[in-house]
């Protein structure tokens, strides 16, 4: 897939170092996005993350190099799905993830003729809740204590769309 900017493809064996940066290790996007923190570049591990259909690579066009991800989970008889998106925080506030979101709810609903899209923050984290209106989503509801993460128990917010409501 591709924007006017961005690049969405297979996560590589070449990518070890950028999402051990954009991702892993970055403590912002810990905050924000449910992931597996790394303390150093040689225990992290990116096997497990490549070639895999459910978890795509976010690429600045002009470099190639990534700079976050798209996830795609919960996929319900092909009928709905949870996504989820990180962005290496160094790349924050310049709309790569509306643009890359965007992108991947489109694929989705044309390709994989999903019916449904939902996606999830916490409730403190306005910005993914922006990302998520930006792209058409709207709230639909919300688990109070839902998850134990970082040591405390979190809520999440969740919004959705519908195909139909695709613009």
């Amino acid at each position: 897939m591709e924007t006017e900017r961005l690049l969405i493809d297979a996560i590589r064996e070449s990518d070890r170092e950028d999402y051990f940066r954009c991702i892993s290790h970055d403590i912002k996007v810990l905050e924000t996005f449910i992931c597996r923190y790394a303390e150093n570049l040689e225990d992290f591990d990116i096997r497990p993350y490549v070639h895999r259909e459910d978890i795509l690579a976010i690429r600045l066009r002009e470099t190639g190099r990534l700079i976050g991800i798209l996830c795609c989970f919960d996929v319900r008889e092909n009928e709905s799905c949870e996504i989820g998106y990180g962005i290496g925080s160094d790349y924050w506030n310049r709309g790569y993830a509306t643009e890359a979101v965007n992108k991947y709810i489109d694929y989705l609903f044309r390709e994989k003729n999903m019916k449904t899209v939902y996606a999830s923050f916490f409730p403190e984290n306005a910005s993914s809740k922006r990302v998520m209106e930006k792209c058409g989503m709207k709230y639909s509801f919300t688990r109070e204590k839902e998850l134990t993460y970082l040591g405390r128990e979190r809520d999440l917010v969740y919004y959705r769309i519908f195909r139909d409501e695709l613009t």
